[in-house]
């Protein structure tokens, strides 16, 4: 008889379909990504993400316990300060005081160790110019100037209850001098999740709007061209010698190949970033009724999942998590 294979066998019922699944989709996969923003007395919905907030301290609590309590793995905690406390040198970032390391005592305080809370080790939030890094004479942002700035960003987030810390940078040599400072400094236990395949994406740009981005120009002297593969691998392995306890591409749902490749030859927990333009897209098209949202988006994370991804970040992770 014709045919003699009939793989649609088991596809037959939802019951075998979930019994076959080579892919699973768990709440403790999906990380949050928020973002707590200073001189704001309520939240505030973005609108390029809509149902995506900047939060006050008191809604980011409420809103990180509700998503703890759904299930997640864990938070990435952005912070958004006024844009008269910016500077060259990202100061805000290092200031005990500033909007983002307040949130994150906050959050461990209410939360301890129930969850893992996660610090973007950055200062694009922070500069008035919108770099990550600080700037040299000639306007090129200066790599090992700006390691020094990222050693004591880490360390004050540490001291201020991050779990995990994650350079975003991409500097040459960010994850040993972090590592080498923490260490230093009696962190052994404070983790670093690094950012190391983070791609120069047009996706990023309503984050931008999020963290209120004072950048003037791009990013691709030190973010990862588009057209490179390779390149990633090298990265990868560069932060895996340099101490790295994860590692994380960025943007997930156009860079699946590399995702791929960087789980297959990973040491480590491989994390995957689905970023605010993947949520924005999504979003818009499903409030145009072009797709149906909540399978667009389970079909999505179970694609970054497929490719290798250990760790999701989404701002879906408390919805699906509450839903899975």
């Amino acid at each position: 008889m014709f045919p003699a294979e009939r793989p649609r066998r088991l596809r037959a019922t939802p019951a075998l379909r979930r019994l076959v699944a080579e892919t699973s989709l768990e709440p403790r996969h999906l990380v949050l990504p928020m973002f707590v923003a200073d001189g704001i007395a309520e939240p505030r919905e973005i609108g390029s993400m809509p149902g995506v907030f900047q939060h006050t301290l008191d809604s980011l609590t409420r809103a990180a316990t509700e998503a703890v309590a759904a299930g997640v793995g864990g938070l990435m905690l952005f912070g958004v300060p006024r844009p008269e406390d910016k500077d060259a040198n990202g100061s805000g970032a290092t200031d005990p005081d500033g909007i983002l390391n307040r949130a994150l005592r906050s959050l461990r305080g209410e939360l301890g160790d129930d969850t893992v809370i996660m610090a973007d080790t950055c200062l694009d939030e922070f500069t008035d110019h919108g770099h990550c890094g600080v700037l040299s004479a000639d306007g090129r942002v200066d790599n090992d100037a700006t390691l020094t700035r990222y050693v004591d960003m880490a360390l004050v987030q540490a001291e201020s209850g991050a779990h995990l810390l994650g350079p975003s940078g991409m500097m040459d040599g960010q994850i040993a001098a972090i590592r080498e400072g923490l260490d230093d400094a009696g962190r052994q236990d404070t983790g670093i999740l690094a950012y190391s395949a983070k791609y120069a994406s047009a996706f990023y740009g309503p984050f931008r709007e999020a963290v209120g981005s004072s950048l003037s120009g791009d990013r691709r002297t030190y973010q990862q061209d588009a057209a490179n593969r390779r390149e990633s691998l090298r990265e990868v392995d560069l932060d895996l010698d340099e101490g790295a306890d994860m590692v994380m591409v960025k943007p997930a749902m156009s860079y699946l190949d590399v995702l791929r490749e960087v789980a297959d030859m990973s040491t480590v927990p491989v994390a995957a970033y689905q970023i605010s333009g993947e949520y924005s897209m999504i979003t818009a098209a499903a409030q145009n009724g072009w797709i149906d949202r909540d399978a667009a988006v389970l079909e999505s994370l179970l694609s970054i999942r497929r490719a290798g991804a250990d760790i999701v970040l989404t701002y879906w992770a408390a919805e699906f998590a509450a839903r899975l």
